[in-house]
């Protein structure tokens, strides 16, 4: 530098002699404003005089470092002649010079945009760049830990967020660049195909996140491994290659996949291993993951699956009953498909199977004592031995004849006693029976049982017909809807009595062969019609209330718990009005059945038989009134006189008086009668 600065300082004392002597020559007064100043410093290094006129040091003229230098300190009382005997001095010409030709090795740089930056240092902590500025950024090495290999020299993008800060540094930011151009790349990756890294930032839900040029992808579980992941967190903080397998656009949803790398070269593997199959082959492999429903087995690059039925040749409730992850286990081929890679095994066949082993002397009839292991709404399964099962049906539970559930019965884990009902060791099926362990009460049914004999019964159901009830376990019967009671008339039996109930019955009929029994229960009382048949004769009135109004009559319920029927036409009331619900009158049998257990009722003729009970007995005063005076006038007509005539024509007066003032009474209250049905 003190060699360029001896240059220019000989240049300028050689421009300042060439001036000296034009200015000598003529003189020249040049003012310069500040535009046309820093205009100046911007122009090239070679000068002109006139130029060199404007500066501001006096001219000077230097032969060499040991001559003496000629300096106007009026034209420029700040100069340093310390700095200019060093050769440090410069001009502000030839700064402004030095500025430009450094500034035009720098890059132009503009805030807010991406540019290529190198690595030129790195600590645990920050990551310096060189972007070609005249101060390198820093950014934090946490932008890079999806980069565990970053290097010095390695190319990165860098987002200018600022050109210096407070400090004077520049700042950048990995981040930002990547995010900026993320979807360009994700996009670009999954139209190529091509392999990207990506950082496992956590796990999530179903899978785990994953930080693929900025943007947050998602990694499911089944996409991690061929195999299935049983702890997620081990992969927390990797930095693992992704195929981007989808993306959504409107979402802004990206998935990846490292399963998908791997996958075309164990494809390739299972079908080199599915060529070398057999069926019933044995084979190794390991327990790879366990379900509800069977066990996958890896077996070296391919998986085959034991079904849950094929594990035991008894019954199991979860395969982990029988086998446990990473075992080690021999199996045989059952089946496979080549188009479906898939392998059906089998751990089970590898043992005899146990109804081979069965006890010969195991015959129809014996009891047999097992454990229930599945339960269904028809029967119970019950292991005898591991492997050998029986059927007992519902219908064998009980001789009840009421089909039930078999779960009121038994439950899962009962210890059971059975008879064998049926054998058949070539099919390997079993049937038993539980209530054979019992004796069968139609047995002796006649005896127990008897026609006429009385029992309480429980009511287990209803029909439109009857009522069915079960005396004892095993033993039902009936009772016809006619022979609940002797005096209701009954709809249905549920108006009678309910479901659970217990009932007083009579045995009426027997029938052994079809199991049933023929019930009553208003055999337990005397017939009441028998009694009935001498209150309620005909014409005879009793006080009844009205239960039920129909379009053909009503029903009324008469003393002692009978009823009887009353025709519409019966319901008129005196004042001519039909009879309502729950009204009390006086009723007079006008019909008694007694074969038919019918009494048919009329309110009307009570109060017509009263009408013409006094119509009768007025006409009959009359009559006899008019027969005494008639035979008076015939015994004394002789002695008739005129004062006699007299005292007949004014009783005759009187007599049809009183005839016309009845009819009038009469005729009055039917008239009051018609007015006010007319007005209703």
């Amino acid at each position: 530098m003190v060699e360029n600065n001896k240059n220019n300082l000989e240049q300028s004392d050689s421009q300042a002699e060439n001036a000296e002597n034009q200015m000598q020559q003529e003189p020249v007064n040049v003012e310069m404003t500040e535009t046309e100043n820093a205009n100046t410093s911007s122009q090239p290094v070679e000068a002109t005089a006139t130029e060199v006129i404007t500066e501001t040091v006096t001219p000077v003229k230097k032969v060499n470092e040991n001559q003496a230098v000629d300096v106007n300190i009026e034209s420029d009382p700040a100069f340093d002649w310390n700095k200019y005997e060093e050769g440090d001095y410069q001009t502000e010409l030839q700064k402004t010079d030095l500025e430009r030709m450094y500034n035009d090795t720098l890059s132009a740089i503009k805030v807010n945009e991406v540019v290529e930056g190198t690595v030129i240092s790195m600590n645990k902590r920050e990551v310096v760049v060189n972007i070609g500025y005249k101060s390198e950024g820093v950014v934090s090495l946490n932008e890079f830990r999806y980069n565990p290999e970053l290097a010095n020299g390695d190319k990165v993008e860098v987002y200018i967020e600022s050109q210096e800060d407070k400090k004077g540094q520049l700042v950048l930011s990995h981040k930002k660049a990547r995010a900026l151009k993320s979807w360009d790349r994700v996009n670009e990756s999954l139209e190529k195909n091509e392999i990207i890294k990506g950082y496992i930032k956590c796990r999530t839900k179903g899978g785990m996140i994953v930080d693929v040029f900025g943007i947050e992808a998602f990694l499911p579980g089944s996409q991690i491994d061929v195999k299935p992941i049983r702890d997620y967190d081990i992969y927390v903080g990797k930095t693992m290659e992704f195929k981007v397998v989808k993306i959504n656009h409107e979402f802004k949803n990206v998935v990846v996949s490292h399963k998908a790398l791997i996958e075309a070269e164990l494809e390739q593997q299972k079908k080199e291993i599915i060529a070398k199959l057999e069926k019933g082959q044995i084979l190794e492999g390991t327990v790879k993951n366990i379900t509800s429903y069977g066990v996958f087995i890896d077996l070296g690059g391919v998986d085959g699956l034991i079904h849950i039925t094929d594990l035991s040749w008894g019954r199991i409730n979860h395969p982990e009953e029988i086998v446990q992850l990473d075992q080690k286990l021999q199996v045989v081929i059952l089946d496979f498909d080549d188009e479906k890679k898939r392998i059906a095994l089998g751990l089970k066949q590898l043992t005899p199977h146990p109804w081979d082993s069965l006890d010969a002397n195991i015959n129809v009839g014996d009891k047999v004592k097992g454990r229930v292991v599945v339960m269904a709404d028809y029967g119970a399964f019950i292991e005898i031995a591991p492997g050998v099962e029986g059927l007992i049906h519902v219908s064998e539970m009980s001789w009840s004849q009421h089909l039930r559930s078999a779960q009121e019965f038994l439950k899962v884990g009962d210890e059971v006693e059975a008879v064998i009902l049926t054998l058949d060791r070539d099919e390997r099926k079993m049937s038993l029976g539980m209530k054979q362990l019992k004796t069968d009460p139609w047995e002796k049914i006649e005896e127990k049982y008897p026609m006429g004999s009385k029992h309480t019964a429980k009511v287990r159901n209803f029909t439109n017909f009857g009522v069915f009830v079960e005396i004892e376990e095993g033993v039902d019967g009936l009772i016809h809807i006619s022979d609940l009671s002797w005096t209701k008339k009954i709809k249905h039996p549920a108006e009678f009595t309910n479901i659970g109930e217990n009932i007083d019955v009579v045995v009426l009929e027997i029938d052994k062969d079809n199991r049933r029994l023929s019930l009553g229960h208003k055999q337990l009382e005397e017939n009441p019609w028998d009694v009935f048949e001498s209150i309620f004769t005909v014409d005879s009135i009793h006080e009844g209330t009205i239960i039920e109004v129909t379009d053909k009559g009503a029903v009324v319920a008469l003393p002692y718990g009978v009823e009887g029927f009353v025709p519409p036409k019966h319901l008129i009331k005196e004042d001519n009005r039909p009879a309502k619900l729950d009204e009390k009158l006086p009723f007079k049998v006008i019909e008694f059945s007694k074969g038919a257990k019918k009494i048919i009722v009329s309110h009307s003729r009570v109060h017509e038989d009263v009408k013409r009970a006094a119509s009768d007995a007025e006409r009959k005063v009359t009559s006899d009134t008019t027969h005494k005076t008639a035979k008076k006038m015939k015994t004394s007509m002789e002695k008739t006189t005129l004062g006699d005539i007299t005292d007949l024509m004014a009783i005759k007066t009187e007599m049809e008086k009183k005839e016309s003032k009845k009819k009038k009474t009469e005729k009055k209250p039917k008239e009051e009668d018609e007015n006010q049905v007319e007005n209703e």
